[in-house]
């Protein structure tokens, strides 16, 4: 069964194909950097997709917070881990986030579902 975290991925992959074909080069050099910046340097990629995830939800961008909850699964981060993320990102944002943090959690749970982590607060370390 499809859900809304299926057809973002698949909108995603659609429209980033779409725009390499455009072959403009300060649209590629943004995408480039934009990757780039998530990659191991003084900081490491999990905690700079952590890092990414709290930002989107102050900047109130739910495409964003869903690819960085993707990144953030992928990389290891424990549902503990993200709540307090969703913390910082809530208490930095204030009330208008809340609608996001609504958004986040269930991203979250939508990943752990899909991952077959059904009841990730209670997984074992």
């Amino acid at each position: 069964m499809k859900n809304r975290l299926d057809d973002f991925k698949s909108y995603r992959l659609r429209m980033n194909s779409r725009i390499a074909e455009i072959d403009h080069l300060g649209i590629k050099r943004f995408f480039n950097l934009d990757t780039r910046a998530y990659n191991y340097g003084a900081l490491d990629g999990k905690t700079k997709e952590l890092l990414g995830l709290t930002a989107s939800m102050v900047l109130r961008c739910n495409d964003c917070i869903d690819y960085h909850i993707v990144q953030c699964v992928e990389a290891g981060w424990k549902d503990e881990e993200l709540y307090d993320a969703f913390n910082v990102a809530l208490i930095v944002g204030g009330s208008i986030v809340i609608p996001h943090l609504r958004h986040a959690v269930e991203t979250l749970d939508l990943v752990r579902t899909e991952k077959g982590q059904t009841k990730p607060h209670l997984e074992p370390d």
